[in-house]
């Protein structure tokens, strides 16, 4: 008996550590991906949530997603199974914070329509709490940084219905993607919202945006850039350094490699690129820029 009652006093507080919330930030493959790396966290699955009709699919969602009267619709939203006592309710929050734009409403970059509204969904009053009070400290890092009101809903969760098996894992099965790349590049640790900025150096340069926990920016890295050697200066940066450069392509995923010339950009492509692909590239961009001169 006594033995038993250890056992189960010991179970309950291994249960008590693991938790359960739920996060919508935009596309769920991107959101999925960013949790599942995080030291803690034990699961990250794909689904829907917060809606007001039972039994979603991918189809039905896309299908509500402009509709504001009688349907309350689902969000694609990620379920985060996570061990306490490895990483913070506070810690995960803050990071479900800064990994997207939470001021955009029904949308997220390009992706349009409330199904990709920001939305928390807490399963316990203390994961209520922390939610509410990161909230406000990030409404006021966001009104510093320029930007306007929190949109999130937070609510409790009522249902995750999980996504269909391809949603799932669904970066890591197709290797020749990217990353989509919402944040804002305002952090909780940055109270001042000050950054090192990167400046263009004049003439040609290659720039490659780059983000936290993004698989295909680490194989970019790895398969190319480590060892590249091509006389074009070429630098490695995260989007919100960016300052004073002129560029027409809307930065929503990384990486993104940008040809700049003089500080404007000449190319760009979005996504993983073999090394092959890239040398191409760099030949496709100095012809360009050749063209460029010519007709001045």
């Amino acid at each position: 008996m006594r033995k038993l009652l250890l056992f189960l006093g010991l179970s309950i507080t291994l249960i008590a550590k693991i938790q359960t919330i739920v996060f919508a930030a935009g596309c769920f493959w991107g959101v999925e991906k960013h949790f599942e790396h995080l030291d803690g966290v034990k699961s990250a699955k794909s689904g829907y949530a917060g809606g007001s009709y039972e039994n979603p699919t991918y189809e039905s969602v896309l299908q509500h997603r402009h509709e504001n009267k009688d349907v309350v619709n689902h969000t694609e939203s990620v379920k985060v199974v996570y061990d306490t006592s490895k990483i913070s309710t506070e810690s995960l929050i803050k990071s479900f914070w800064e990994l997207h734009n939470p001021t955009q409403g029904d949308r997220q970059g390009n992706d349009k329509g409330n199904n990709y509204r920001s939305s928390l969904y807490y399963t316990n009053d203390e994961q209520k709490k922390i939610a509410l009070a990161t909230k406000e400290v990030y409404q006021r890092l966001l009104t510093q940084a320029g930007y306007g009101s929190i949109t999130t809903e937070i609510k409790p969760l009522k249902k995750f219905y999980d996504a269909e098996s391809y949603h799932q894992n669904y970066l890591e099965k197709n290797p020749f993607g990217y990353c989509p790349n919402h944040a804002t590049g305002v952090k909780f640790s940055n109270q001042k919202i000050a950054v090192d900025t990167i400046q263009p150096l004049g003439g040609k340069e290659i720039i490659v945006i780059d983000a936290e926990h993004c698989r295909f920016c680490a194989k970019f890295k790895k398969n190319v850039t480590d060892h590249y050697n091509g006389t074009i200066p070429l630098r490695t940066v995260y989007q919100e350094t960016l300052k004073g450069f002129k560029l027409e392509t809307k930065i929503e995923g990384t990486p993104t490699i940008l040809f700049i010339e003089n500080g404007k950009e000449v190319k760009s492509f979005v996504g993983y690129m073999d090394e092959k692909s890239f040398y191409k590239a760099i030949g496709t961009f100095k012809n360009l820029a050749k063209r460029a001169k010519a007709m001045m």
